[in-house]
């Protein structure tokens, strides 16, 4: 069932006996590349999921929920229309990085069925989840900006360092650029499983129907652990800016 059909987004709802099970598809032409309406349509389809926990009844809350993201075709997202992003600076910059923050302390478990490629902007998309599943058969996982001579902002670097933690996995990621393939991806822990391409979003709801109790109430409680868990990150987010190596000076 379609709850919000937007140009560049749309939000769904696979089960209409568990209307806070959501997948979030992404549409934005064949890469998926986040520009600044994509960021605000995707902070629509957000504000969506949050009326919709807030209507449900006490036996609905009772099951708590959980979100999917997902796109098609190649990749799932080739990270942001850099120039676009560089022209527009802050305008650009500060509405990416709350939707990230936001996608990482969301009040519900969150799930990306990686369907391709998720590179630079993309990668730390994915990462602002939970738990990621990606195909095994095709598409990398990557932070490339060390290939494209592009500097990383204190946020971004943060999520990255937030979910990678292990720091050779860490230095190859972000000082090589590398391209990790399925099987590299769920050793260095990109991702959690690498399934088929016909299981994949099965195998993404498996895990947010499994998760979803964990948001019972559908209370902020949820939302208060993960925004503990990631506070330096969510800090870097938010209120981190936008230079990076600003605090050099300072040294």
């Amino acid at each position: 069932m379609s709850l919000v059909d937007l140009p560049l987004v749309r939000l769904t709802n696979p089960d209409p006996s568990f209307p806070s099970l959501f997948i979030l598809h992404l549409n934005n032409g064949a890469e998926n590349r986040f520009t600044l309406q994509f960021v605000h349509e995707l902070m629509q389809a957000l504000d969506h999921i949050d009326h919709v926990l807030d209507t449900l009844d006490t036996e609905q809350n009772a099951r708590g929920g959980a979100l999917v993201t997902t796109s098609t075709g190649k990749f799932y997202s080739n990270g942001l229309a850099i120039e676009a992003a560089m022209e527009q600076g802050d305008t650009f910059y500060v509405p990416y990085m709350q939707m990230l923050a936001r996608m990482l302390t969301l009040r519900i478990p969150t799930v990306a069925a990686i369907n391709g490629h998720a590179f630079a902007g993309g990668c730390m998309f994915a990462l602002a989840h939970d738990y990621r599943v990606m195909r095994a058969d095709r598409g990398w996982i990557a932070m490339n900006e060390v290939d494209l001579g592009i500097p990383l902002i204190p946020g971004m670097a943060a999520i990255v360092k937030a979910k990678i933690t292990h720091a050779n996995y860490l230095r190859d990621c972000l000082l090589a650029g590398h391209r990790f393939k399925s099987s590299d991806a769920l050793a260095a822990g990109f991702i959690d499983r690498a399934v088929s391409q016909d299981d994949l979003i099965d195998s993404a709801l498996e895990y947010a129907r499994a998760l979803a109790p964990k948001a019972s109430g559908l209370t902020q409680k949820l939302h208060l652990i993960k925004a503990e868990m990631y506070r330096e990150t969510v800090v870097m987010l938010l209120a981190g800016g936008t230079t990076p190596g600003s605090f050099m000076s300072k040294l």
